[in-house]
Protein backbone atom coordinates (compact mmCIF):
# COMPACT_ATOMS: atom_id res chain seq x y z
CA UNK A 1 0.00 0.00 0.00
CA UNK A 2 1.27 3.46 -0.93
CA UNK A 3 0.07 7.00 -0.34
CA UNK A 4 -0.79 7.21 -4.04
CA UNK A 5 -3.00 4.14 -3.75
CA UNK A 6 -4.71 5.60 -0.71
CA UNK A 7 -5.22 8.82 -2.66
CA UNK A 8 -6.98 6.86 -5.42
CA UNK A 9 -9.31 5.35 -2.83
CA UNK A 10 -10.10 8.80 -1.48
CA UNK A 11 -10.85 10.15 -4.96
CA UNK A 12 -13.19 7.25 -5.69
CA UNK A 13 -14.91 7.72 -2.33
CA UNK A 14 -15.44 11.42 -2.90
CA UNK A 15 -16.89 10.72 -6.35
CA UNK A 16 -19.49 8.57 -4.59
CA UNK A 17 -20.32 11.25 -2.02
CA UNK A 18 -18.14 9.93 0.82
CA UNK A 19 -16.14 12.66 2.55
CA UNK A 20 -13.87 10.47 4.67
CA UNK A 21 -12.84 6.81 4.71
CA UNK A 22 -11.42 4.49 7.32
CA UNK A 23 -8.56 2.24 6.30
CA UNK A 24 -9.32 -1.01 8.12
CA UNK A 25 -7.12 -3.82 6.87
CA UNK A 26 -7.72 -7.26 8.39
CA UNK A 27 -5.41 -7.93 11.31
CA UNK A 28 -4.78 -11.56 10.29
CA UNK A 29 -2.94 -10.35 7.19
CA UNK A 30 0.02 -9.14 9.25
CA UNK A 31 3.00 -11.20 10.35
CA UNK A 32 2.71 -9.79 13.87
CA UNK A 33 -0.33 -12.01 14.50
CA UNK A 34 1.56 -15.27 14.06
CA UNK A 35 1.66 -16.23 17.73
CA UNK A 36 -1.96 -15.26 18.36
CA UNK A 37 -3.46 -17.08 15.40
CA UNK A 38 -1.14 -20.04 15.76
CA UNK A 39 -2.37 -20.58 19.31
CA UNK A 40 -5.97 -20.23 18.18
CA UNK A 41 -5.82 -22.68 15.29
CA UNK A 42 -3.95 -25.25 17.37
CA UNK A 43 -7.14 -25.66 19.38
CA UNK A 44 -8.61 -27.71 16.55
CA UNK A 45 -6.09 -30.52 15.89
CA UNK A 46 -8.72 -32.90 14.52
CA UNK A 47 -10.62 -30.33 12.52
CA UNK A 48 -11.51 -31.17 8.90
CA UNK A 49 -10.92 -27.45 8.30
CA UNK A 50 -7.37 -27.51 9.70
CA UNK A 51 -5.56 -27.64 6.36
CA UNK A 52 -7.82 -24.99 4.86
CA UNK A 53 -7.34 -22.72 7.87
CA UNK A 54 -3.57 -22.97 7.82
CA UNK A 55 -3.28 -22.55 4.06
CA UNK A 56 -5.54 -19.50 4.08
CA UNK A 57 -3.86 -17.89 7.05
CA UNK A 58 -0.29 -18.48 5.89
CA UNK A 59 -1.04 -17.31 2.36
CA UNK A 60 -2.42 -14.01 3.68
CA UNK A 61 -0.25 -13.15 6.67
CA UNK A 62 2.63 -11.62 4.70
CA UNK A 63 2.27 -7.88 5.36
CA UNK A 64 3.92 -5.86 8.10
CA UNK A 65 1.66 -4.06 10.56
CA UNK A 66 4.29 -1.42 11.34
CA UNK A 67 4.59 -0.45 7.67
CA UNK A 68 0.81 -0.41 7.18
CA UNK A 69 0.21 1.94 10.10
CA UNK A 70 3.15 4.13 9.09
CA UNK A 71 1.92 4.60 5.52
CA UNK A 72 -1.70 5.13 6.58
CA UNK A 73 -0.59 7.69 9.19
CA UNK A 74 1.54 9.50 6.59
CA UNK A 75 -1.46 9.69 4.28
CA UNK A 76 -3.51 11.18 7.09
CA UNK A 77 -0.76 13.69 7.96
CA UNK A 78 -0.54 14.65 4.28
CA UNK A 79 -4.15 15.80 4.42
CA UNK A 80 -5.91 12.88 2.82
CA UNK A 81 -9.39 12.32 4.36
CA UNK A 82 -8.61 9.03 6.05
CA UNK A 83 -8.74 7.42 9.48
CA UNK A 84 -6.23 4.77 10.46
CA UNK A 85 -7.85 1.56 11.58
CA UNK A 86 -7.95 -2.22 11.63
CA UNK A 87 -10.56 -4.92 11.32
CA UNK A 88 -10.03 -7.50 14.06
CA UNK A 89 -11.56 -10.96 13.98
CA UNK A 90 -12.83 -12.52 17.19
CA UNK A 91 -10.64 -15.39 18.36
CA UNK A 92 -11.99 -17.04 21.48
CA UNK A 93 -9.47 -17.01 24.30
CA UNK A 94 -7.01 -14.78 22.46
CA UNK A 95 -8.56 -11.30 22.66
CA UNK A 96 -6.31 -10.18 25.52
CA UNK A 97 -3.33 -10.86 23.26
CA UNK A 98 -5.03 -8.98 20.42
CA UNK A 99 -5.62 -6.00 22.71
CA UNK A 100 -1.98 -6.01 23.77
CA UNK A 101 -0.77 -6.20 20.16
CA UNK A 102 -2.80 -3.28 18.82
CA UNK A 103 -2.45 -1.04 21.88
CA UNK A 104 0.93 0.25 20.73
CA UNK A 105 -0.33 1.63 17.42
CA UNK A 106 -1.83 5.11 16.76
CA UNK A 107 -5.19 3.85 15.54
CA UNK A 108 -8.33 5.90 15.10
CA UNK A 109 -10.82 3.06 15.00
CA UNK A 110 -10.92 -0.72 15.39
CA UNK A 111 -13.67 -2.82 13.85
CA UNK A 112 -14.62 -6.13 15.40
CA UNK A 113 -15.96 -8.94 13.25
CA UNK A 114 -16.89 -12.61 13.29
CA UNK A 115 -15.60 -14.57 10.30
CA UNK A 116 -14.94 -17.86 12.08
CA UNK A 117 -17.25 -20.09 14.08
CA UNK A 118 -14.62 -22.05 15.97
CA UNK A 119 -12.73 -23.79 13.14
CA UNK A 120 -15.15 -22.86 10.34
CA UNK A 121 -14.63 -19.82 8.07
CA UNK A 122 -18.33 -19.74 7.26
CA UNK A 123 -18.20 -16.71 4.96
CA UNK A 124 -15.87 -18.28 2.36
CA UNK A 125 -18.80 -18.57 0.01
CA UNK A 126 -16.68 -19.45 -3.03
CA UNK A 127 -15.35 -22.64 -1.40
CA UNK A 128 -17.69 -25.65 -1.86
CA UNK A 129 -16.12 -27.50 1.08
CA UNK A 130 -16.79 -24.57 3.40
CA UNK A 131 -20.34 -24.21 2.14
CA UNK A 132 -20.97 -27.94 2.61
CA UNK A 133 -20.19 -27.38 6.29
CA UNK A 134 -23.53 -25.60 6.64
CA UNK A 135 -25.05 -29.07 6.51
CA UNK A 136 -22.77 -30.17 9.35
CA UNK A 137 -23.65 -27.22 11.58
CA UNK A 138 -27.20 -26.54 10.57
CA UNK A 139 -28.57 -23.02 10.21
CA UNK A 140 -29.96 -22.64 13.73
CA UNK A 141 -26.81 -23.89 15.45
CA UNK A 142 -24.64 -21.71 13.21
CA UNK A 143 -26.62 -18.61 14.12
CA UNK A 144 -26.57 -19.54 17.80
CA UNK A 145 -22.78 -19.93 17.78
CA UNK A 146 -22.33 -16.79 15.72
CA UNK A 147 -24.45 -14.77 18.15
CA UNK A 148 -22.51 -16.13 21.12
CA UNK A 149 -19.31 -15.00 19.41
CA UNK A 150 -20.76 -11.52 18.86
CA UNK A 151 -21.59 -11.30 22.56
CA UNK A 152 -18.12 -12.41 23.59
CA UNK A 153 -16.43 -10.06 21.12
CA UNK A 154 -18.46 -7.12 22.44
CA UNK A 155 -17.83 -8.00 26.08
CA UNK A 156 -14.07 -8.10 25.46
CA UNK A 157 -14.23 -4.34 24.71
CA UNK A 158 -11.23 -4.66 22.42
CA UNK A 159 -12.96 -3.07 19.43
CA UNK A 160 -15.04 0.05 18.78
CA UNK A 161 -17.47 -0.99 16.06
CA UNK A 162 -19.34 -4.22 15.38
CA UNK A 163 -18.68 -4.81 11.69
CA UNK A 164 -21.36 -6.32 9.40
CA UNK A 165 -23.30 -7.47 12.52
CA UNK A 166 -25.37 -10.24 10.92
CA UNK A 167 -22.70 -11.64 8.60
CA UNK A 168 -24.02 -15.12 9.38
CA UNK A 169 -26.57 -14.54 6.62
CA UNK A 170 -23.85 -14.05 3.97
CA UNK A 171 -24.59 -17.33 2.15
CA UNK A 172 -28.33 -16.68 2.29
CA UNK A 173 -29.05 -18.92 5.29
CA UNK A 174 -31.32 -17.33 7.90
CA UNK A 175 -32.83 -18.72 11.10
CA UNK A 176 -36.55 -19.42 11.27
CA UNK A 177 -37.00 -16.93 14.13
CA UNK A 178 -34.18 -14.36 14.12
CA UNK A 179 -35.64 -12.09 16.82
CA UNK A 180 -33.84 -13.71 19.75
CA UNK A 181 -30.49 -13.51 17.97
CA UNK A 182 -31.09 -9.90 16.97
CA UNK A 183 -32.08 -8.96 20.53
CA UNK A 184 -28.86 -10.47 21.87
CA UNK A 185 -26.67 -8.75 19.28
CA UNK A 186 -28.24 -5.36 19.89
CA UNK A 187 -27.96 -5.72 23.67
CA UNK A 188 -24.33 -6.83 23.38
CA UNK A 189 -23.45 -3.71 21.39
CA UNK A 190 -25.36 -1.45 23.79
CA UNK A 191 -23.79 -2.95 26.90
CA UNK A 192 -20.28 -2.62 25.48
CA UNK A 193 -20.79 0.92 24.20
CA UNK A 194 -20.04 -0.17 20.65
CA UNK A 195 -21.33 1.28 17.41
CA UNK A 196 -22.85 -1.00 14.77
CA UNK A 197 -21.68 -0.85 11.18
CA UNK A 198 -24.26 -0.51 8.41
CA UNK A 199 -22.68 -1.99 5.31
CA UNK A 200 -23.75 -2.16 1.69
CA UNK A 201 -21.58 -5.26 1.13
CA UNK A 202 -24.48 -7.63 1.79
CA UNK A 203 -26.11 -6.45 -1.42
CA UNK A 204 -23.13 -7.95 -3.29
CA UNK A 205 -23.48 -11.34 -1.58
CA UNK A 206 -26.02 -14.18 -1.76
CA UNK A 207 -27.71 -12.59 1.27
CA UNK A 208 -28.95 -9.84 -1.11
CA UNK A 209 -29.50 -7.51 1.84
CA UNK A 210 -27.51 -4.82 3.63
CA UNK A 211 -25.90 -5.57 6.97
CA UNK A 212 -27.70 -5.39 9.35
CA UNK A 213 -31.18 -6.54 8.35
CA UNK A 214 -33.95 -3.94 8.80
CA UNK A 215 -35.26 -5.56 11.99
CA UNK A 216 -31.79 -5.73 13.54
CA UNK A 217 -31.11 -2.12 12.55
CA UNK A 218 -34.40 -1.15 14.20
CA UNK A 219 -33.32 -2.90 17.39
CA UNK A 220 -29.98 -1.07 17.37
CA UNK A 221 -31.86 2.21 17.01
CA UNK A 222 -34.31 1.35 19.79
CA UNK A 223 -31.42 0.68 22.19
CA UNK A 224 -29.57 3.84 21.23
CA UNK A 225 -26.69 2.03 19.53
CA UNK A 226 -24.89 4.49 17.22
CA UNK A 227 -23.89 3.50 13.70
CA UNK A 228 -21.09 3.84 11.20
CA UNK A 229 -21.43 3.15 7.47
CA UNK A 230 -19.28 1.11 5.11
CA UNK A 231 -18.99 -0.44 1.69
CA UNK A 232 -16.43 -3.01 2.91
CA UNK A 233 -14.42 -2.54 -0.25
CA UNK A 234 -11.51 -4.85 -0.99
CA UNK A 235 -10.63 -2.88 -4.09
CA UNK A 236 -11.40 0.37 -5.88
CA UNK A 237 -14.50 -0.99 -7.61
CA UNK A 238 -16.52 -1.21 -4.39
CA UNK A 239 -15.45 2.00 -2.67
CA UNK A 240 -18.63 3.90 -1.85
CA UNK A 241 -20.82 1.07 -3.17
CA UNK A 242 -24.48 2.15 -2.97
CA UNK A 243 -23.71 5.04 -0.64
CA UNK A 244 -26.97 6.83 -1.39
CA UNK A 245 -28.97 3.67 -0.68
CA UNK A 246 -27.24 3.21 2.67
CA UNK A 247 -27.97 6.83 3.58
CA UNK A 248 -31.67 6.36 2.81
CA UNK A 249 -31.66 3.05 4.68
CA UNK A 250 -30.36 4.48 7.95
CA UNK A 251 -32.52 7.62 7.74
CA UNK A 252 -35.60 5.44 7.29
CA UNK A 253 -34.58 3.55 10.43
CA UNK A 254 -34.59 6.84 12.35
CA UNK A 255 -30.90 7.75 12.44
CA UNK A 256 -29.91 11.39 12.02
CA UNK A 257 -26.17 11.05 12.67
CA UNK A 258 -23.22 8.71 12.30
CA UNK A 259 -20.44 7.90 14.70
CA UNK A 260 -16.89 8.72 13.67
CA UNK A 261 -13.61 8.13 15.49
CA UNK A 262 -10.31 9.84 16.14
CA UNK A 263 -7.64 8.19 18.29
CA UNK A 264 -10.26 5.64 19.39
CA UNK A 265 -12.52 8.44 20.68
CA UNK A 266 -16.03 8.63 19.18
CA UNK A 267 -17.73 11.79 17.95
CA UNK A 268 -21.01 12.37 16.13
CA UNK A 269 -21.37 13.52 12.51
CA UNK A 270 -24.71 14.66 11.16
CA UNK A 271 -26.07 12.83 8.14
Amino acid sequence: MSIDEIGAYCEKAQSEGVREIALTEHLFRFRQTEAILGDYFLRFPESPMRSLMYDYWHSHSKADLDVYVEVASEAKSAGLPVRVGLEVDYYRGEMDKVAQLISGYPLDVVLGSIHWIDDWPFDHISDPFVMEYWNHYGVERAWSEYTRAVEELASSRVTDVLAHPDLAKVAGHRPALPTEFYDRMAEAARAAGMAAEVSSAGWRKPAKEAYPAPLLLAKFFALGVPITTASDSHGLDHVGFRTADIRDYVIEAGYKSLMAYSERKPFSVEL
